[in-house]
């Protein structure tokens, strides 16, 4: 899979699918990942939280942002973005390394 970013005020993070993101997921929830609610703007917040989280740890990147702090930070837009470059990555279609965007504050 080819890198996919996120940019949080101004900065831009990995953030892409990793077991770490799914076991964060579950302890953060109590749930898997299979059992997220693909409705619920809280889920995916949280998913995208986790894979920032992973991703960052995995290439070094200092992330030191709480959920909380992660989710005043984007927007459901922010999410849309990095839902459709996931899906394009998995499927192999476009060009995965898109960047959700948000502007800084």
């Amino acid at each position: 899979m080819k890198r996919i970013q996120i940019n949080v005020n101004g900065k831009a993070y990995p953030c892409s699918p990793t077991m770490g993101a799914m076991l964060r997921f579950k302890s953060e929830t109590g749930r898997e990942i299979t059992e997220i609610d693909a409705g619920s703007f809280s889920d995916l917040c949280t998913y995208l939280w986790c894979c920032t989280v992973s991703a960052s740890k995995r290439e070094g990147v200092e992330f030191g942002m709480s959920l909380m702090d992660f989710a005043d930070s984007i927007t459901p837009e922010d999410m849309t973005a990095w839902n459709e470059a996931i899906s394009s990555a998995q499927s192999g279609n476009g060009d995965a390394s898109v960047e959700a965007e948000k502007k800084s504050l």
